[in-house]
């Protein structure tokens, strides 16, 4: 889904786009099954080391942003700067709407249920057709992923996390409120860069609205 940002963030460093193990894509897991978060963390470190540097600017969407806040909150020397798109249950819960929306889902997961709740979600916004089939194969056609879900970090937690934070946050998405993670995340980290994308949900990003976000992300990154 990163194939509108990966161009401009390479134009000034080098990019590792990591599947989520179990997902549509060419990750292959080769060891034993991840069954805590320390095993994603592990996993994670294990990533960092395969790029040969010492530190690396992490960015994670949904359930990515979920891994990278974990991650960043356990390994904090690792990290240069994090960045967290559009991130649901870190900073706050998700709203009733989508998880009755996305329970049938969860409980026998279809292409059908996969489209109509990414159409819904998304709502006007063009998403691309390519993506959309290769989700719905994921959905389908690959053994049911055991995905590790980090919890929320509590506020103390939250509060000892000591990177350069940008969060970015889709206006029109209905996975939670835009406007409630913002102020969460302001509360917490009054130094942290917050961004909400207008004509934008959480399902479309990074996608859409691409070049804004291109925009975003390169001018944090570089800064």
């Amino acid at each position: 889904m990163w194939f509108d940002n990966v161009g401009a963030l390479s134009k000034s460093r080098r990019v590792f786009a990591v599947d989520t193990l179990g997902d549509a894509g060419l990750s292959i897991p080769n060891g034993d099954r991840m069954k805590s978060v320390d095993d994603l963390i592990e996993w994670m470190d294990s990533i960092v080391d395969c790029t040969g540097a010492d530190t690396v600017d992490v960015i994670g969407h949904s359930y990515g942003a979920m891994i990278a806040l974990a991650f960043a909150l356990h390994r904090p020397d690792r990290l240069g700067k994090l960045v967290l798109l559009d991130p649901n249950s870190s900073f706050s819960g998700m709203k009733a709407g989508y998880l009755l929306r996305a329970l049938p889902l969860l409980l026998s997961p279809s292409r059908a249920r996969r489209r109509r709740l990414l159409e819904w979600e998304t709502g006007e916004l063009s998403i691309d057709s390519d993506w959309l089939s290769l989700v719905e194969v994921g959905t389908s056609d690959l053994p049911r992923p055991d995905l590790v879900v980090p919890r929320r970090p509590s506020k103390d937690a939250l509060s000892a996390l000591d990177v350069e934070l940008l969060v970015v946050l889709a206006q029109d998405g209905r996975v939670h409120d835009a406007e409630t993670v913002s102020k969460s995340v302001r509360e917490r980290f009054p130094a942290a860069r917050v961004e909400v994308l207008k004509a934008s949900s959480h399902h479309s990003i990074p996608m859409v609205p691409a070049d804004e976000i291109n925009r975003v992300l390169v001018d944090f990154l570089e800064g």
